[in-house]
């Protein structure tokens, strides 16, 4: 591969950003999420684009996105009322833990059944796929004028913010029964349970740490703060993997607690990850794109339409409505809106790339089929929400009135 020198490569580079920028902008004016302009232009600039840019260190993507994946869950963490996460934290845990697991299982069978993917593969596309996606919700929601006090809005984004674990931890297991066919699936349970309790308290800790450093240091402004804070998301994640925790989880719950007390530059800071967070989105996608030759899509296209449908329309819808039977202030309604906005993005493209860093065999057909689902996802999904949330009258007039005629008494005037 063709090396370039610094400041050309730097140029080059300025201006992949600035594109990818305009492109995402120009797919969010046709109603498509912001995602597909990124993946898009990535791909343009690929090895069977007008770019040429050959580009195939999966290695490197997959560090690229778990950087941008911590500060986007920060960021995420910090635009979410406490007061929210209070009311849905149960069925948010619920279609986090269970609601993954549902998903994965019926995505593997189904690919075993209808497209004929051995045992191996269709573990690895359903742990992949079964997680919905921090970045692509929270875009979403923000971008659709939904009331995002209300319990749906807040369950689907708790839930996108927390899930991840659930997913990591399926594809490691996976990964790990490859390794080791003999290894005894129970012996991983405590495993989990230590990475979920280890990864939220350190998150907690983290989100304490930060607002108390900057008041007794007295950084009233950005500068410094700014730089405090990319230092808390960094810490939280590499503290937690370090004590055997969920980095993930870490960098939400830190950015949640942080997001929700009062300190000097919080509103300066909040802004400042937020761009941090866009930065990521644009980096991460782009790179991704960059990884995958449209060529090499065709294959999958068949696939990925039978995946794509199992998981919209089968999967999704019986994961959320299991997982929330137990949860009387979800109507129908609600049960439909939250398995229609279960969104995929960059986390399953990421956590795609595993099995070929660790050199399991089918794993570049399993990687092609995860991000033509995505694309097909997104384009479907996505510029369907707001549509989604007027027909079954979610948002904030909806879910006012819903809960007016819910306590009205009866007899009582309207």
């Amino acid at each position: 591969m063709t090396t370039l020198a610094t400041e050309p490569a730097l140029l080059l580079l300025g201006i992949l950003l600035l594109t990818t920028v305009l492109a995402g902008t120009l797919s969010s004016r046709f109603g498509l999420p912001a995602l597909i302009g990124f993946l898009g232009l990535g791909m343009l600039a690929g090895v069977d684009g007008p770019g040429g840019i050959g580009f195939s260190d999966f290695s490197f993507a997959q560090a690229v996105g778990t950087v941008s994946l911590i500060f986007i869950l920060f960021s995420g963490g910090m635009d979410t009322a406490w007061s929210d996460v209070r009311r849905v934290a149960a069925p948010a845990l619920a279609l986090a833990t269970v609601g993954v697991f549902v998903s994965a299982g019926i995505v593997a069978g189904a690919a075993m059944l209808l497209i004929g993917a051995s045992l191996t593969e269709a573990a690895l596309l359903g742990g992949i796929i079964a997680s919905t996606d921090a970045a692509a919700v929270f875009a979403i929601l923000r971008s659709t004028g939904l009331d995002l006090h209300g319990d749906v809005p807040a369950l689907i984004e708790v839930e996108s913010g927390s899930n991840d674990p659930m997913a990591i931890f399926l594809v490691g297991a996976v990964l790990l029964f490859i390794g080791t066919p003999d290894a005894n699936p129970l012996d991983l349970l405590p495993e989990f349970v230590v990475q979920m309790a280890m990864g939220a308290l350190v998150g907690l800790a983290v989100g304490f740490a930060m607002p108390w450093l900057l008041k007794r240091g007295g950084f009233r402004q950005g500068g410094l703060a700014f730089v405090i804070s990319i230092a808390a998301a960094l810490i939280a994640f590499g503290a937690a993997h370090v004590l055997s925790g969920n980095g993930f989880l870490a960098a939400y719950v830190a950015g949640l607690v942080a997001g929700n007390r009062n300190y000097p530059a919080k509103r300066t800071i909040s802004t400042f990850q937020d761009g941090m967070a866009w930065l990521a989105q644009v980096a991460m996608f782009l790179t991704l794109g960059l990884l995958v030759a449209p060529s090499d899509l065709v294959p999958a296209i068949g696939p990925g339409i039978v995946i794509t449908l199992i998981l919209m329309f089968v999967a999704r819808p019986l994961s959320v409505f299991l997982c929330l039977a137990p949860f009387r202030q979800f109507n129908w309604r609600a049960k439909l809106f939250v398995s229609w906005a279960g969104l995929r993005g960059a986390v399953p493209i990421v956590l795609a790339t595993f099995p070929i860093v660790a050199g399991v065999a089918g794993a570049f057909s399993v990687f092609n089929i995860v991000f033509f689902v995505v694309l097909l996802s997104s384009l479907i999904q996505g510029p369907t929400i707001k549509w989604a949330a007027r027909k079954l009258r979610i948002g904030e007039h909806g879910e006012r009135a819903a809960t007016r005629e819910a306590v009205r008494p009866q007899g009582s005037p309207v």
